[in-house]
Order: C-alpha cells, then structure tokens, then sequence
C-alpha cells in the first residue's frame, strides 16, 4: 500500500490537534494528543502534514454533491438526476436560480479555504524539520502545488477572494476582504513555479509513493492558469514541456482511463488516490464518496444516481464516436465488469448515469469508494496546446495533436472521427472546442472551460437554462455565512 495511504488516519488526526490544541487553564497536556509544540519535530510529521492536505480533497465537500453541483450540473454536461424530491435545492444551481444561502455553494467555499490552511500550516513548518533536504523541498512543494489548486478552483468560482497564504491567528479569521483575482492569479503562478522547480517528474517516484503531485502536475496547472489569462504563448510553453517529456501517453482504450486499470497509468498526470479498506465496513479513512452519490441508483450499484449526464450532452458526440458508450450508463447496459445489467427505476425520469465515475464491487457500502479522483489527464493537455496553438495562428501544428485524440477515441474503426484538417482559425477553434466537450465529458472541466471562452451565457441559454443572468452567473454567490462572519467585509458578487 502506498506510502500516500499510510499515514492517512493518522494524519487527520493529527492535523485536527495541530489546529485545535489550545492550553487550557491548567495548561495540561491532552493524553494520547500531540501538542503544537511537539508536533513538526520530525520527518514523519512532514509527511503527515502533507498527507493530510491530500486528504482533504477526498471530503464530501470536496469531490461529492457540492463539488458536483458546481461543475457538471451547473454545465450544459449534466443534470441534477436522482428522483425529483431528492435534494431539490441542487436545481437551484441546474436553473441558474441559487442564492447565496444555497447549501451547496457553501461546502465547496469552505472545503478549499480548509485545504489552503492545512497547506499554510504545513508550508510555514515543514522548512523548520532537520530532515533530508531535498524531502523537505519536495513535500513543501506538493502543498504549494495543492493550494494552488485550491485556489485556481476558487478564483474561477467566486472570481476576487480573501488571498490567505499563512496560519490565521485571533480576529484575523474576521477581518479578511477580497483580493482583486490578478492577484490571486500571481499567487497561484508562484506556487506552481516553486512546485515546478522542486518536485520529480512521473518516475522520479519510488512505486509507493505514485500519485503525488509531479512536475507535470504543477505544469499542466499552470498551463489551465495560462489559457485563463489568455496568454497562449506561455499556456503553449509549459504543455509542450508536458508533451516532450515522454513520460505520457494516450492509453489504446478510452474507457481504461476511468477503470481500475488506467489509475496512475500512462495517460494520467494528476489523481487523488484513494482505497477502499477491506476491513471497513463503512467509509473508510482512504475513501471518497465521489463514486457513490453518481453511482446507478438502485440494485446493482446502490449508488445516489446524481449527476444525470444531459440530453444536451448525448447529441454532442458525433454518430459512433465510442466515447459516448464509455461515458453514460443507460437502463438495460450491462456493467463494464460484465457483473449485472442496469435495471430500470421508475422513480427517475430519463435515467442515466455517468459511467466515468462507476466502480467494481468493493468492501463496505459505496461511501467506501475506492476510485481515485482524475483531475489531469494528458489529453487534457494535448487539447490545450492544440488550443493554444491555434490562438496563436499555427493551426499546422495544431491539427497533429487534436487529430492524436481523435485516433485514439476511433481505435480501430477507420469509418468514425475522421481527421480534422480544417485550417481556418475560427473553424478550427470550433473543432477544438467541440472535441474537448466529448472527450473530457463529466470529468468537471466543462464549466470552466464556458467561462474562459466568454460562453457561458450563449450556451445556457441554447441549453434552455433561461434562469441564467448575463452579468451574475458567470460567478457564484459569496456564501451568505462569509459576509455575515466578516460583518461585511467580504462582500457580496454583483446582482445576488
């Protein structure tokens, strides 16, 4: 088992300690707890520390119903699903008709800002551990690299933001305002640049810790950072880097990618693990319910059957194009394990399922989930500096690696997903837009990419989600909670 998973119970814990020991009046030390003074004493409270920053992106706040809510539903991709008086109020942000009390808002605000302070915490004291040098870096940049994240999750989100880059103390939790976004932007270039300069590449890793953030991780970041700001040059740069490492590859079958077999395979360059326990018979420390609550509701998969990919999406694929096969699970399939076939449930209109998200059979119940968490991909990658590329008028250079992903989605049927040879910049970006849609469908990239092209609106609106507001949904509201604990400082997005 991955060193990544070792410390995963303890961690939690003690990161809970780290944050929430105080010396009471007697100024007794809690038995069987680590205090703050005797924690960050070692190597392996480094690595404790940094683990629990990892964790965190397994929460439920963080992969599960609010995650989902505020990507693929509020996206052309996918609707709310499940039954209709099940958790109604995540329609709210499916019709553009959220407030900011919107209980699903909320947890992915916190979520993150929980995430960005543990990497604080473990990033001002982990350079203070006599340990091995370069360990030291290492794990230092792995937290900057995921609070990076963090904070280019938000951004895109919330737009300005309370820019928190060490341990709050006292009343500073109460006195944050929002920064302007280019300087939360700086913020997330300099901690990808440190990461860069100081974590391995792919195999540079021992095998038991596969699966922490690499260089390329922090590259192919930085490069979505890029493409927002619209600077195709340097976006271009960082993916080629990527691309000419060789230490990726397309994997033959698209369909692996989201199987057990394609974890932390060739194509993959940034997942958060996770393990289904066998001795757990609920959630276990390592899991995350990101399988469960899009799983098929229902025998055979017990899942909560969220995340319901749209009409809109289906009829995006060209005729034939076997990703949509390997993207959405439809009533009377049978399971990609070849186990059961999907049977009907009458309390769901239009059933269907994101089979990305679907795993085997495993101990425990399905908030046991065992699939790790794809948050970069290499096609992912070669669809940026395609895009990239032709921003930048070398649509020779383009069409090569749109056209790789083509191939690889047609495998052997050559009377499928032809090769593009478009030329024209306009016309290709299209081609490119169009392709990124199908080949990252349901994987949480869609909304954003809307946002950077300046589209959300014009394709709400086709999408006949007539609730969205030019001018107020490109961003969602500030959590009520936020404002009011600040009296006010943090202020409210514009029109909520």
């Amino acid at each position: 088992m991955s060193k990544l998973f070792k410390y995963f119970s303890v961690a939690i814990l003690v990161l809970l300690a780290v944050t929430g020991c105080q010396k009471d009046f007697l100024d007794r030390k809690p038995e069987g707890r680590l205090t703050f003074e005797e924690f960050f004493q070692t190597e392996a409270h480094a690595l404790e520390a940094t683990n629990a920053v990892y964790a965190q992106y397994r929460e439920f706040d963080m992969c599960a119903l609010p995650y989902l809510s505020c990507t693929d539903i509020l996206s052309d991709d996918a609707d709310k699903g499940s039954t209709l008086n099940d958790a109604p109020l995540i329609s709210d942000l499916d019709n553009f008709t959220l407030d900011a009390t919107n209980p699903y808002v909320a947890p992915v605000y916190r979520g993150h800002y929980r995430a960005i302070a543990r990497a604080n915490l473990a990033i001002e004291n982990i350079p203070n551990i006599d340990m091995d040098a370069t360990l030291r870096s290492r794990l230092v940049g792995e937290c900057k690299l995921l609070r990076a994240y963090s904070y280019l999750l938000l951004v895109q989100w919330f737009g300005d933001l309370p820019l928190i880059t060490k341990t709050l103390q006292g009343d500073e939790y109460y006195s944050q305002t929002r920064q302007d976004k280019n300087l939360v932007y700086d913020q997330i270039e300099a901690d990808l640049k440190e990461a860069i300069g100081v974590l391995p590449d792919k195999n540079g890793y021992a095998q038991a810790d596969k699966g922490r953030a690499t260089k390329a991780a922090a590259q192919g970041l930085l490069a979505k950072l890029y493409m927002i700001k619209k600077d195709w040059a340097n976006a271009e740069i960082q993916c080629m880097d990527i691309i000419n490492s060789t230490q990726y590859s397309l994997l033959n079958r698209y369909a692996d990618n989201f199987l057990p077999i394609g974890e932390n395979g060739s194509e993959s360059i940034f997942e958060m693990q996770t393990v289904a326990l066998p001795t757990q018979q609920a959630a276990g420390p390592g899991s995350s319910p990101y399988n469960m609550v899009q799983g098929v509701r229902g025998i055979p998969n017990l899942g909560w059957g969220f995340n319901r990919p749209s009409d809109n999406l289906v009829s995006a694929y060209e005729n034939g194009d076997p990703r949509r096969e390997a993207t959405i699970i439809y009533v009377g399939e049978i399971l990609p394990d070849g186990s059961t076939q999907v049977q009907d449930n009458p309390e769901i209109i239009n059933e269907r399922f994101n089979q990305k998200a679907w795993v085997p059979a495993h101990s425990g119940l399905q908030d046991n989930g065992p699939g790790n968490l794809r948050i970069l991909r290499y096609a992912d990658i070669l669809l940026l500096a395609a895009e990239a590329k032709n921003e930048q008028s070398k649509a020779a250079e383009a069409l090569p690696l749109l056209n790789l992903v083509r191939k690889r989605a047609r495998g052997t049927n050559n009377f499928i997903l032809p090769d593009v040879t478009v030329t024209d910049q306009s016309l290709l970006r299209e081609r490119i837009y169009r392709e990124r849609r199908v080949e990252l469908a349901m994987e949480q990239h869609r909304w954003f990419d809307l946002l950077r092209w300046g589209r959300a609106a014009q394709v709400m609106t086709a999408a006949g989600k007539t609730g969205f507001v030019p001018g107020k949904h490109e961003l969602l509201p500030i959590p009520q909670t936020e404002v009011d604990l600040t009296s006010g400082r943090i202020v409210q997005n514009p029109m909520y």
